[in-house]
């Protein structure tokens, strides 16, 4: 068997409502290969030399940053949206982190909009971290539906360096995956692994218990020698113990590191 360089890393928004300590802890246990870094309102997501320690007290390292991009985010790091990639960018630089995930902005900032994927490029330009821009979805309400995201919440549509391919965001798009991740081609960098049922939610599901084509992606990455992170990050709010909060998150690594190995010699798509 094949398998590719490519990482697999705990998102720390899989542990939710627990802390950001608390998803290094779970990483060394489980054996990911490191973290991404959700910045959000627990300060130590936001503290570069409390995740600095975390990384180095547990060996896990950070292997990208996601900036606050959130409604509950909105006043993480500056109201300024471009100060908030800036942070970013810093907080990826100073811990070693390859790649910092962007959301397309919301249409109501329409100033950072106009400038967004211009202003991508320019930062993108500044430093060997990756922008990856991250495909979302149109918000639903029954039979109405808002496009909230600009310039689109298909980010294919634009012109980006890298982009960020999210497999609950396509379920909830109603999209198909595996076009999207051809449209984007070898611009494809990240992975945020999740499942979905097409449901207006944003459901992030472990691997496998949707029906998204996860293990079809993960089977093209090892056969395309992809080298970038696969991010787990999926929703275990409601597991109503730690333990089955680890168990969903051992599942869904041992089920990311199944279909991500190939038979040696198979064949380039």
């Amino acid at each position: 068997m094949r398998i590719p360089d490519a990482k697999v890393a705990l998102s720390t928004a899989s542990v939710y409502p627990e802390s950001t300590a608390t998803a290094f802890e779970i990483a060394a246990r489980l054996g990911y290969d490191g973290v991404e870094v959700m910045v959000w309102t627990d300060p130590v997501s936001q503290d570069i030399e409390a995740l600095r320690r975390l990384s180095d007290y547990h060996q896990v390292p950070i292997l990208a940053v996601h900036a606050p991009c959130l409604l509950i985010t909105q006043r993480v790091w500056s109201t300024d949206p471009w100060v908030k990639l800036q942070r970013a960018r810093a907080a990826a630089e100073k811990l070693g982190a390859s790649t910092v995930v962007v959301h397309p902005p919301f249409r109501w900032q329409r100033s950072y909009a106009r400038d967004f994927v211009r202003g991508i490029w320019r930062m993108a330009d500044e430093t060997d971290v990756r922008f990856a821009v991250e495909n979302m979805y149109p918000w639903r309400y029954r039979d109405r539906e808002m496009l909230a995201y600009a310039p689109d919440w298909d980010v294919t549509n634009d012109d980006y360096r890298h982009f960020t391919v999210d497999l609950s965001h396509t379920a909830t798009a109603r999209t198909d995956a595996l076009q999207m991740i051809d449209r984007m081609g070898d611009r494809l960098a990240h992975i945020h692994l999740a499942d979905g049922n097409g449901s207006a939610k944003d459901e992030h599901l472990v691997p496998g218990r949707g029906k998204q084509p996860c293990a079809e992606l993960l089977e093209r990455l090892a056969v395309s020698g992809f080298d970038g992170h696969i991010v787990i990050e999926v929703n275990t709010r409601r597991a109503m113990s730690a333990a089955e909060r680890e168990a969903d998150l051992a599942e869904a690594l041992a089920y990311t590191r199944l279909h991500l190995a190939s038979p040696t010699g198979a064949a380039r798509p």
